[in-house]
């Protein structure tokens, strides 16, 4: 039978950020340099295939320091960042630890820092529980640090009434939604103090505005990526906001609803930024086996952006004392 046609949007950028690329490799170099196995606490980043794959290799993902067995072993913190209590119990306890944090977080750390060396009163715009949130907000003392989720939380904010204002976001939020709190923020209190430059990553915003561009020329879309990456959920969101009838965050091809996309004509993909371009091209697999498939790339920002790997991790392997 002749399978029906199907055009594919292929958006680009997509996929791995420079943040998410550093913290695997830190992974996999800590394996090449010291063998398994490497410690890692919480998922290095949000996606199943990458922790399963990581795992294989010879990585152990610990919830929390007390978990790690071995002091000689190295422990990897993830790309998320860490409360300040976590090197601070690495170094008591004297692991080799090694911090791979992505450094557009630990930029936002930096600033909450600054605020608070200035008296200022911080509000974080994020979502609470998400590690990178737990993370910000561990940099400071408690009470220190309001987290601001949605408008109603602006609207029945009551801060400090002597200490003025500065604000920092979550890195992976919705490019919309935040500019909405902040603009929000503003009116009611117009000292208020922002970055220099916004928190919100290039990577998370140059994903969702290649969305926004593909999503209203689609039948349906497809982001590929794990229910607990913020990014990916938030270019879920996007899609649907921009038009898409329907809109699906999918880690792997037996997830595909096919009553969804079964009688589709145009079909809009892109991945988060911790989802492996191998997960994309197994959705294009699958697709091809029930349409004729024609992709089209669509491009909107080019992206060069790198960095290099943590310090401890730069450099070969001693040679061991001559005996």
């Amino acid at each position: 039978m002749t399978k029906p046609p199907l055009d594919i949007l292929l958006c680009t950028p997509r996929g791995f950020c420079a943040g998410v690329v550093r913290a695997i490799d830190a992974v996999e170099k800590a394996l090449s340099l010291h063998g398994a196995p490497v410690y890692v606490r919480h998922e290095i980043v949000h996606n199943k295939y990458v922790v399963e794959s990581l795992k294989r290799k010879g990585a152990v993902f610990v919830a929390e320091l007390s978990q790690v067995p071995d002091a000689t072993r190295p422990v990897i913190f993830s790309a998320h960042g860490v409360p300040k209590s976590v090197p601070a119990e690495a170094q008591q306890r004297h692991l080799f630890a090694i911090d791979a944090t992505c450094p557009l977080v630990t930029k936002v750390h930096r600033e909450a820092e600054v605020h608070h060396k200035r008296g200022r009163h911080i509000l974080l715009v994020g979502h609470a529980g998400h590690p990178e949130v737990i993370g910000t907000m561990g940099q400071l003392p408690e009470g220190a640090i309001t987290l601001i989720e949605t408008l109603s939380d602006v609207a029945a904010l009551a801060p400090p009434p002597d200490r003025p204002l500065a604000f920092v976001t979550q890195t992976t939020l919705s490019v919309d939604d935040t500019r909405e709190i902040v603009e929000a923020l503003q009116a009611r209190f117009p000292g208020l103090i922002g970055p220099h430059r916004e928190d919100i990553c290039y990577a998370t915003t140059n994903r969702q505005e290649a969305v926004k561009h593909v999503a209203p020329k689609v039948d349906a879309m497809i982001v590929v990526g794990s229910p607990n990456s913020s990014n990916s959920q938030r270019l879920r969101e996007v899609a649907e906001r921009a038009g898409c009838p329907a809109a699906r965050l999918v880690l792997r091809t037996d997830e595909i609803d096919w009553s969804v996309f079964g009688g589709i004509r145009r079909l809009g993909l892109t991945a988060g930024a911790s989802a492996p371009e191998v997960l994309v091209e197994e959705i294009i697999d699958a697709f091809a086996a029930r349409y004729e498939v024609r992709v089209e790339t669509v491009t909107t920002a080019d992206e060069s952006v790198f960095f290099p790997l943590p310090r401890e991790l730069r450099g070969e392997p001693q040679p061991a004392p001559a005996e």
